[in-house]
């Protein structure tokens, strides 16, 4: 059974990290990833994914540097601010060359202005990274219990 068809409501025909680590559970990750909720795109984040899914070569230069931005960053939060960005020029550049991004809605992409690719690349961020350990809950409380500096009254 392939854990792509999961994911066919948003247009995803990845596998997910977890697909990979635990091959064993490829048997009931449909059922898993249908009461997760759906990843909602806008046009122009959709094209290109789809554009990645249609080129191999394209989708492995993403998922490096989206590995390389989640490795870099502090959080997924500061990731996805950054993939932003950097997804939005991708877009851009495509535009100059590719028809179809040149021709999406003029609401969307360039003619409508700058537009949030936040989703896409949390999605990837998803997708193409392990998940961040979260911090355990005693070494929260010794952080806490330290003291923040001297108190000196004159």
């Amino acid at each position: 059974m392939s854990t792509t068809s999961a994911f066919s409501s948003v247009g995803i025909g990845v596998e997910c990290a977890m697909c990979k680590a635990v091959p064993a559970l490829r048997l009931f990750l449909p059922k898993v990833h249908a009461a997760s909720p759906a990843v909602s795109l806008n046009r122009s984040e959709q094209l290109v994914f789809d554009y990645w899914q249609e080129s191999p070569d394209e989708r492995r230069f993403w998922q490096d540097k989206v590995r390389a931005s989640a490795a870099e960053a502090a959080d997924d939060f500061e990731a996805a601010r950054r993939l932003d960005g950097e997804l939005w020029a991708y877009f851009v550049e495509r535009s100059a060359v590719l028809p179809r991004f040149r021709e999406s809605s003029p609401n969307d992409g360039i003619a409508g202005g700058r537009t949030s690719m936040k989703n896409l690349a949390e999605l990837t961020l998803r997708l193409w990274t392990e998940p961040r350990k979260k911090p355990s809950k005693a070494a929260s409380r010794d952080e806490e219990s330290q003291p923040q500096g001297e108190f000196r009254f004159s």
